[in-house]
């Protein structure tokens, strides 16, 4: 939160903007039960919708908070269970912000879990537990400019080792994913 602070005081001539991202990709999870894998199987498919809000710094960097929406809100209402993955993203982009151009971006977030282990499935889940770790990804995209909506198609890589107390082993989170970003020009 300091750095999002330092961020949007440090915006000179660019104002905050907001924008969503889609991702979907596949995941290899040792801990979680994966709602769209049968029982025993570590990970499977995985997709959320972000909120995104981007704090300029200076002509070429950013700083994104990506907000997960869709995975929580779905998880909790359907299965009775806790993903919440948020992140802070660097951005940094390889030209002016009117142009099309290449970004790259390093994340570092949270990883939440409160549910059943990978032995269960949707039918017949185990003991839910508590886990949470730290979230690392690596992106990158491609810019495209518009009056008023930029678009992003980009790919990301994200790891995440995840502990509990109520579960006997350290999880391992790996994956990639595609993602699709929109933001709105103020």
């Amino acid at each position: 939160m300091i750095l999002l602070v330092i961020a949007s005081v440090s915006a000179q001539d660019r104002p905050v903007s907001y924008g969503l991202h889609l991702v979907m990709g596949g995941r290899y999870d040792d801990m979680r039960m994966c709602v769209g894998s049968p029982a025993g199987v570590k990970g499977g498919p995985i997709m959320d919708i972000y909120f995104d809000v981007r704090f300029p710094m200076g002509d070429r960097d950013q700083l994104a908070l990506n907000i997960p929406v869709a995975r929580p809100i779905l998880f909790g209402a359907a299965f009775k269970m806790l993903q919440f993955e948020p992140q802070i993203t660097y951005e940094r982009h390889f030209g002016s912000a009117g142009d099309s151009h290449a970004v790259v971006g390093a994340g570092m977030g949270l990883s939440f879990h409160y549910g059943p282990d990978f032995e269960s499935d949707k039918n017949n889940p185990g003991e839910s537990f508590f886990a949470m770790g730290p979230l690392f990804s690596i992106s990158a995209g491609w810019q495209i400019a518009g009056d008023k909506v930029n678009w992003m198609p980009g790919i990301k890589a994200f790891y995440s080792p995840l502990f509990s107390a109520d579960y006997p082993t350290t999880g391992t989170v790996a994956g990639g994913a595609l993602e699709l970003h929109t933001s709105f020009n103020p």
